[in-house]
């Protein structure tokens, strides 16, 4: 049995089928990585939640990259990996797509939005960090783009972030437990385009695992997982999803 057909079985027999995605998935939509040359690690020094809060000119600055940023992000589309696992909801019971990406694509593809667990944030809603009020980024893109340098809260005065977490900044506890209760109810787990380098959200394969689920790899890197994955596909993600959509389908 090939990899494809391999991985089309376990979709069509699983009970309780989650998938986990990292930024590999969106870089076919043109998002960039964090990790590459060339990714945003390397073109940005990250700013920490403390220095975004404590500094005026840090948070400036902050901002002045997310404007940068939403040239980009504003025209990414879903592509055909993310369309793939909207696709598998008709061949099999996906409980949840656990996601580190911020880009909401998963949404915009098809996937059911009340499925998809952003355990880093969205990227197209900002949030006020004293009142927890929430507004959609355009809103405050055209505050800056009207020459606001670091916009404030409309209701309390407090400060506004986008709604995803920074460097020093806890995961939404509630979010994360509901991911790690995902992650150890599932049969089957497909990672896509995460390197599974970042704690916590990394670990949830291993729950996956331990509570004996099946757990496939789709990236083009090596990850920490990979001898514990039961198929492994260093290929690309939209290649490999859609080829098992066309292998379900048939």
């Amino acid at each position: 049995m090939d990899k494809i057909a391999e991985l089309t079985n376990f979709i069509l027999t699983s009970k309780n089928l989650c998938f986990f995605t990292g930024a590999g998935i969106s870089t076919d939509s043109g998002i960039s990585d964090y990790r590459s040359k060339g990714g945003l690690w390397d073109r940005f020094t990250p700013i920490t939640i403390q220095e975004f809060i404590d500094d005026p000119a840090k948070r400036q600055e902050y901002w002045r990259r997310k404007i940068e940023l939403y040239q980009n992000f504003s025209k990414a589309k879903p592509n055909p990996g993310h369309v793939a696992i909207a696709e598998f909801e008709q061949f099999a019971p996906v409980r949840g797509v656990i996601t580190q990406n911020i880009d909401g694509l998963h949404q915009l593809a098809g996937s059911t939005a009340a499925h998809v667990i952003e355990i880093h944030g969205s990227n197209r809603e900002t949030i006020c960090l004293n009142c927890g009020d929430l507004t959609s980024w355009e809103d405050s893109y055209q505050r800056l783009t009207s020459g606001e340098s670091a916009p404030l809260c409309l209701s309390c005065g407090g400060l506004l972030k986008p709604n995803t977490i920074s460097f020093g900044q806890r995961l939404n506890p509630e979010i994360l437990d509901r991911a790690v209760q995902l992650a150890g109810e599932c049969d089957l787990m497909i990672v896509v385009g995460s390197t599974l380098l970042v704690e916590p959200a990394a670990s949830l394969p291993r729950i996956a695992k331990k509570n004996g689920a099946a757990l496939v790899i789709i990236t083009l890197s090596d990850t920490p997982l990979d001898q514990l994955a039961d198929i492994k596909f260093s290929e690309s993600a939209s290649d490999v999803l859609s080829a098992a959509v066309e292998s379900c389908r048939s």
